[in-house]
């Protein structure tokens, strides 16, 4: 995975020195011991998935998993009664699960749609990862 690993936190980034609040990754059974028992299902269908497409860095923080090639494809933010799936895509996305959408820079837009259970990760939503991953550097 190319990209930056910063040298002090060893996370890894898609830009060189890029600026992100420096501590390192939790192991998933310490990021899962203290979460909702519904994050873990969630996770893992988005991960099979993602998966099925190619290699993945899996990085949990304290505020969610970031999912990433050299750069984030996807991350996951527990929520009280849901857990926040959010990727960024470069074409337009009109979806009634679309719970936000960003524009991040040019003509990508950051979109979150919000799961409650392992078969949110429907064929449509997997579609999304799929072309969030294959859009992502490698």
């Amino acid at each position: 995975m190319p990209g930056w690993t910063c040298p002090q936190c060893e996370r890894r980034f898609g830009r060189r020195n890029q600026s992100h609040e420096c501590a390192p990754a939790m192991s998933l059974e310490e990021y899962f011991a203290t979460g909702p028992e519904r994050e873990r299902p969630i996770f893992e269908a988005v991960l099979e998935h993602l998966q099925s497409v190619g290699p993945v860095h899996v990085e949990p923080v304290s505020v969610g998993i970031f999912l990433k090639r050299a750069r984030t494809v996807a991350e996951l933010r527990p929520m009280t009664k849901w857990v926040a799936l959010g990727f960024p895509l470069s074409t337009v996305v009109d979806d009634p699960r679309i719970a936000r959408r960003v524009k991040i820079s040019g003509n990508r837009t950051w979109y979150v749609v919000n799961l409650r259970e392992p078969a949110d990760v429907d064929d449509q939503v997997r579609s999304w990862l799929t072309e969030a991953y294959l859009s992502s550097p490698a």
